[in-house]
C-alpha cells in the first residue's frame, strides 16, 4: 500500500549543520521517496535567511521538493508577497501557512492576525500557484477558546483557500479519529494529515509537548520517565509505541504521514520499515 510521506526539518544554525542536514535529507529521500521536505520558519533576521538557505538547497539540490513554511504574524503583505514571489521563482509549489508566534520583543502583530487571513492573501496574490497546507490540532490549540472554537478557525482557513492540514504530533489515535470525525461533521472535507513525532528523548519531548500543548498521555510520560538514564532501552519503547500508532493510522485509512524529523534520519527510517510503509521499490 503506497502511503504519501513528507518530512520536517528545521534550518541548521550552522555550517556543520547544514552538511549534516544535507546527509539526513538525501538519506531520507532515497529511502523513503518523500512527497515533500517541509522547513520551519524564522521570523527574522539570521535565522530567516538560514530558512531561505534550506529551502533554497532541497529545492534546487534534492530529488524531493520543498515546502516552507510561511508564518504571518509580525509580517506586512509586501513582506510576505516578496517571500511568495521568491518561493515562486525557485518554483517552489507547496506552502505550510502558518500563523506563527509574535517575535520576542515584537508588540506590533502586522498585516495578520490569523492564518486563515494569510491563506486568503497567498490565494489572492498568487492564485492557484501554491498548495496550501494549515496546520490542525486533534487535542486543540493551547490558544483556543474551545475545542468547538478550534475547529472553526481551521474551517475559516479552509474556506480562505486551504488544500490540506497536518496535525501537531500526537501519541492517541482515538484522538485523531474524533478530531477527523469531527472535522468531517463541519464539512471540513480536505486531507488531514497526522504529525508523528519519534520518541528518542523524553526530557526534550516533554518540553515541547508542555510548550505547544501536545498531550503526552500519563501512561507514556510515567513509562518514560521509568528509563531514566537508559537511552538504549527508552528509545526501543518509543520506537515500538510509534510504530503501533503508525500502523493504526494506516488501518484507519490515513491520507499520509507528516514525519518531525528533528534532522534525524534513523528513526524515521526505522519507523516506516517497521510499521510497513517503506516504499515498495525500497532496497536498503
Amino acid at each position: 500500500m503506497h502511503i504519501p510521506i513528507s518530512c520536517e526539518f528545521f534550518p541548521p544554525k550552522s555550517d556543520e549543520g547544514a552538511a549534516k542536514l544535507r546527509g539526513v535529507h538525501n538519506r531520507l529521500a532515497e529511502a523513503l521517496k518523500p512527497e515533500y521536505f517541509s522547513v520551519t520558519y524564522g521570523a527574522g533576521g539570521s535565522t530567516q535567511e538560514r530558512s531561505f538557505a534550506t529551502v533554497r538547497e532541497i529545492q534546487m539540490e534534492s530529488s524531493v521538493p520543498a515546502a516552507p513554511h510561511l508564518s504571518c504574524v509580525g509580517s506586512t503583505r509586501a513582506g510576505i508577497a516578496d517571500i511568495l514571489d521568491q518561493y515562486r521563482a525557485l518554483d517552489i509549489h507547496r506552502i505550510i501557512a502558518l500563523r506563527g508566534d509574535l517575535p520576542s520583543g515584537m508588540r506590533d502583530p502586522g498585516d495578520f492576525r490569523y492564518a486563515n487571513e494569510l491563506v486568503a492573501f497567498i490565494r489572492e496574490h498568487a492564485g492557484d500557484w501554491f498548495h496550501i497546507e494549515v496546520a490542525a490540532y486533534p487535542e486543540f490549540h493551547p490558544q483556543a477558546a474551545s475545542a468547538t472554537a478550534d475547529l472553526e478557525h481551521l474551517k475559516r482557513k479552509v474556506d480562505a483557500g486551504a488544500n490540506g492540514a497536518i496535525t501537531q504530533y500526537f501519541y492517541s489515535i482515538e484522538a485523531y479519529s474524533r478530531f477527523v470525525d469531527d472535522c468531517e461533521r463541519l464539512h471540513i472535507d480536505i486531507p488531514i494529515v497526522p504529525g508523528l513525532m519519534p520518541i528518542t528523548n523524553y526530557t526534550q519531548l516533554a518540553r515541547f509537548s508542555d510548550a505547544c500543548g501536545a498531550d503526552l498521555p500519563r501512561w507514556l510520560r510515567k513509562r518514560l520517565e521509568a528509563f531514566g538514564d537508559d537511552l538504549g532501552s527508552l528509545r526501543a519503547f518509543g520506537h515500538d509505541v510509534v510504530v503501533e500508532l503508525t500502523a493504526d493510522l494506516v488501518s484507519a485509512g490515513t491520507p499520509g504521514l507528516h514525519f518531525y524529523t528533528m534532522n534525524q534520519a534513523d528513526s524515521v527510517i526505522a519507523l516506516c520499515r517497521d510499521s510497513g510503509v517503506l516504499p515498495t521499490n525500497h532496497t536498503g
